[in-house]
């Protein structure tokens, strides 16, 4: 029995999570041939635990079993224990989880499974109590009962292990092709109208969770068909979220999810994806309707991001914990008397009426910040709203000062390829709406990271880097992901070395993932390592899935540069999942935003001029102020590099400047219209279409 404080193996390893178990008495693996050699030769059940470092249950579960003696003496004699970051391998973590939905019908993190030698689980489940409790199965008694089986009848447990297995494999990547139409896009968004929470926005009951590639497809879908209430749905929960506790109104950027129906109670942890994709929704918002609420929003999303996730060299770390100090959300809670005490009797009980903080609290005794009823004196109106919005600035500051003196979250500084790709095309985004070259620069930097460090001696891509060292071929989602993060810098800069890469990447993502039979792409590598089970996934949870994000940018390619073959791609992959799709289409809202690619709503920008042309500007600051979704901008510049852009985009041959003045091109449905020349009538006609869809 190793002793309290001797290291496991875990210790090795580069995972904030797999760390936080080095010095647990259990005798942990990673995933490795190593542990499974082990219970083979031995011939001990798999116990698999997989989790992430910013997860709160796994946390409890950690102390409350696997720092525990007797959990850990059951565990090392009669089991071989293998811990796996699901961040990490998010391969192993979708085949067990898919295991787990189907055996329970839910899943989540703990993920707690049991299973064979050979990787064939015959339990599966979240997380448990070291004992039992109040009907709810404890960890001690699972394992003596699976101890007890595994000796008496395993060969009960070997058959139920078989039997889930085959069920299984019966179930995933099953290709049901059709086609998707409008009348797939209209029973999404008749979906979102009924499920719809009209007092607190979102979609259903508690929890909540933020999905922002929803809120995207409503504002698509409100452009497409004009139809208000898909633009208030998308606007109310925007709002809603930023106004309640989900939102950190000190310090900055969203939490994973809301725990109630009024966006008040967070789980606090904060992921790098939710932030990005939330960013990306803020800032179509606001194209859309110019209001400045979301500019505002977006905005400070950077802010957090850029001065508390942003590694020195580039790149983004991957979360934020919601603990600290053992307990959950205590770095992001207040009472009066603290915020008092920074800023005076009167300015304090001001503040407090604002964002809520009572003595009551509405968290544990304490108060989450939030402005879901705010209740400032009378006085604070008195005065102009620049003035309110001062005073509220200058106090927020003081107390982000002060909690910045309290013990922080944890932070998981890994750097993730897909995660990194999202915020990428979040911050180009940013870049051009807002025309902040401090967020171009970042995206750049980022990109300029990924190059340098996320590639082996091969030219591969790899999913992970921390600590100097970068691990575990790329999956589908981080090809798509940094793809659609390439695109964007593309359309932010005109700078063909990112879509010269995107097409290269592009290319290894259908030769290394693509399934030639059926169609889509897997989630792991042909030449990867096998797993029981080789998956595909196309649902777009709180992250979209690398299927749905591969047939956008699949799109987006063949409009870029007019080559056929990746067209016909993305529409065989809308062909195979197309009737898994319409059987709920709005848990596909990511892929849904494809179809409209295929549904021939695209427009193609060219800009013909020089860079350095005021009136080339304007131009591109004209299209960049309009929300133009399915739209493909693509720039032309007279000289060499106009004839380097001809040779990957033969569409730009024949639109150049018009005597010698920068001219914007705008082909849609296999036409051109006439050549703007001025920004001024360029802008009245993007705003007259706008008029005429709202019709």
């Amino acid at each position: 029995m190793k002793t309290k404080h001797e290291p496991n193996r875990l210790a090795g390893e580069k995972s904030p999570y797999l760390l936080q178990h080095a010095y647990n008495p259990v005798d942990w693996y990673p995933w490795s041939e190593e542990a499974f050699a082990k219970a083979k030769a031995e011939q001990k059940p798999i116990f698999l635990s997989i989790g992430y470092s910013t997860c709160h249950w796994c946390h409890v579960m950690e102390r409350e079993s696997f720092e525990d003696e007797t959990v850990a003496k059951i565990l090392n004699e009669h089991f071989v224990s293998i811990k796996v970051d699901r961040e990490e391998r998010p391969d192993v973590d979708s085949l067990y989880m898919t295991v787990c939905q189907a055996l329970n019908g839910h899943g989540g993190w703990p993920l707690t499974i049991i299973m064979t030698p050979d990787k064939k689980p015959f339990f599966a489940g979240t997380y448990f109590p070291k004992e039992s409790r109040h009907g709810h199965a404890g960890l001690i008694d699972i394992l003596e009962t699976v101890r007890k089986h595994w000796k008496e009848s395993r060969h009960r447990l070997l058959e139920s292990a078989q039997s889930i297995t085959e069920y299984i494999a019966s179930r995933v990547n099953r290709t049901r092709s059709g086609e998707l139409d409008e009348d797939t896009l209209r029973q999404a968004l008749d979906h979102f109208k009924s499920a719809f929470d009209r007092q607190y926005g979102g979609f259903g009951s508690a929890p909540k969770f933020p999905a922002a590639h929803q809120l995207s497809l409503l504002l698509r879908l409100y452009k497409r068909y004009g139809d208000r209430e898909a633009l208030e749905m998308a606007e109310k929960t925007l709002e809603m979220m930023y106004r309640g506790g989900l939102y950190d109104h000190i310090g900055f950027g969203f939490s994973r999810y809301s725990t109630d129906e009024r966006w008040l109670v967070p789980h606090f942890e904060k992921m790098l994806y939710d932030n990005a994709l939330l960013a990306t929704a803020y800032i179509e918002a606001y194209l859309a309707t110019k209001s400045p609420l979301y500019a505002g929003v977006a905005k400070q999303i950077f802010a957090y991001v850029l001065r508390d996730m942003t590694h020195p060299e580039g790149g983004f770390y991957s979360a934020e914990d919601a603990d600290s100090e053992g307990e959950e959300g205590k770095f992001y809670l207040w009472t009066p008397d603290e915020v008092k005490a920074l800023l005076g009797e009167r300015d304090g009980a001001d503040f407090c009426a604002m964002y809520g903080i009572t003595e009551e609290g509405n968290f544990e005794g304490r108060s989450i910040p939030n402005l879901l009823a705010p209740n400032p004196p009378a006085h604070r109106y008195e005065g102009s709203v620049e003035q309110l919005e001062r005073w509220i600035e200058h106090s927020r500051q003081i107390l982000f000062a002060a909690r910045e003196n309290r013990v922080r979250p944890g932070k998981d500084d890994k750097i993730l390829t897909s995660w990194n790709g999202l915020m990428i095309a979040a911050l180009a985004q940013g870049y051009r709406a807002f025309n902040e070259e401090t967020y171009l620069r970042a995206a750049e930097a980022a990109a300029a990271f990924i190059e340098s460090r996320l590639f082996d001696a091969s030219g591969r891509l790899l999913a992970r880097y921390r600590d100097g060292e970068a691990k575990y071929a790329a999956y589908a989602d981080d090809y798509a992901c940094y793809i659609y993060g390439l695109l964007e810098l593309y359309e932010s800069t005109f700078e063909l070395k990112y879509l010269e890469r995107a097409i290269r990447l592009c290319e290894d993502m259908v030769r290394y993932y693509w399934d030639d039979e059926a169609g889509g792409f897997y989630l792991n590598a042909h030449d990867g390592e096998p797993l029981l089970l080789r998956l595909k996934e196309i649902y777009d949870g709180a992250m979209p899935s690398g299927n749905s994000v591969a047939a956008n940018v699949l799109f987006r390619l063949a409009h870029l540069t007019g080559d056929g073959r990746w067209r016909k791609l993305a529409d065989r992959q809308l062909r195979a999942f197309a009737g898994e799709v319409s059987a709920y289409p709005a848990g596909y809202a990511m892929f849904l935003q494809a179809v409209l690619y295929a549904l021939g709503s695209v427009r193609e920008i060219v800009i013909a001029g020089s860079r350095g042309d005021p009136g080339t500007g304007e131009m591109i600051g004209a299209v960049r102020s309009r929300f133009l979704p399915q739209t493909v901008v693509s720039f032309h510049e007279p000289g060499e590099s106009g004839e380097r852009a001809r040779r990957i985009m033969p569409v730009l041959a024949g639109k150049d400047p018009v005597n010698g003045r920068p001219a914007v091109y705008i082909c849609e449905h296999f036409a051109c219209q006439e050549p703007f020349t001025s920004a001024e009538d360029l802008l009245k006609h993007l705003e007259a279409e706008e008029s005429i869809a709202r019709r």
